[in-house]
């Protein structure tokens, strides 16, 4: 944006004062004096402020405010903790519930492992008779139906 009035086209250029070989005290340098100064100063306004009725009221309204802030996350904590508790409480009867379950039902398949290996036992005793039976009655056949058939008897007519 372009400038108006005299010098309005010209680049403007900064002015500094020429360096001279010596060095000359700058404004604001601090000695020690100048930092015993400021040291009271600081000293004299720090008093004047903690006498100060309002910066009072506002430390006590601090206070006041932070306590209640405490007592709150305090609250806060205690509530967790207690939620957090009863959870865990009942995770840990679910679990056990879900543990008996499991027993149960473990124990309910074993029984009805036992239940089918007697009938199984019951089976085979049963098919052993049997083929006993059929063994033996065959043998007596065979007997008969050898000459001389069984002790005492004769089939020769």
């Amino acid at each position: 944006m372009a400038r108006s009035g005299p010098g309005g086209g010209k680049p403007r250029v900064a002015i500094s004062a020429p360096r001279s070989g010596g060095s000359a005290p700058r404004p604001g340098a601090s000695g020690r004096g100048s930092k015993v100064v400021l040291g009271l100063v600081a000293l004299g306004l720090a008093g004047q402020v903690l006498r100060s009725r309002r910066f009072q009221e506002g430390v006590a309204v601090t206070a006041i405010a932070l306590g209640a802030l405490r007592g709150i996350g305090q609250d806060n904590r205690a509530g967790t903790m207690a939620r957090v508790s009863d959870w865990n409480k009942r995770q840990v009867q679910r679990i056990e519930h879900k543990a008996e379950r499991i027993e149960h039902k473990a124990e309910r398949h074993v029984q009805r492992l036992e239940h089918k290996a007697e009938r199984q036992v019951q089976r085979l005793e049963h098919k052993a008779e049997r083929q006993a039976r059929k063994v033996k009655g065959a043998g007596q056949q065979e007997q008969a139906e050898l000459p001389g058939g069984p002790a005492g008897t004769d089939h020769r007519t």
